[in-house]
């Protein structure tokens, strides 16, 4: 199994391909190709690339599925017998990534498999119809 760890949004991901994360909001919409260079770790058939902080020519490449906002998040502060209450909210900005291969130096080590099943072609026949 081959995976990558990443940095995005401040946070590292661990990823593989085809699968999909829900990251910090990136500027690119939905069905935008992207890019993240900023790879710290490549694991690759028991053979692991550590970079020092970043691995020379690794490139994770993936596709935005789309744009949301995440759960709800509530923040409560009182202070006891001071009749002070605040109650707010807050929704992370979030982009769902699917994962479509992890490069390193120019070879594709692991690519997503797509699951394009053949749909045979119809062909164009003149209906009959039969009108007794």
């Amino acid at each position: 199994m081959t995976y990558a760890i990443i940095e995005t949004g401040g946070k590292q991901v661990r990823v593989e391909p085809g699968r999909f994360y829900d990251i910090e909001l990136l500027s690119a919409e939905a069905d935008d190709k992207v890019t993240i260079d900023s790879v710290l770790l490549v694991q690759h058939d028991g053979e692991v690339t550590i970079g020092q902080p970043l691995v020379s020519g690794a490139t994770v490449e993936g596709t935005v599925l789309r744009n949301l906002r995440g759960r709800k998040v509530l923040v409560y502060k009182m202070k006891p017998k001071k009749k002070t209450r605040k109650k707010r909210g807050h929704r992370q900005e979030i982009t769902r990534l699917m994962i479509n291969s992890i490069t390193l130096n120019g070879t594709v080590l692991a690519a997503q498999e797509t699951a394009s099943a053949e749909v045979p072609a119809v062909e164009d026949s003149p209906v009959e119809d039969s009108a007794e």
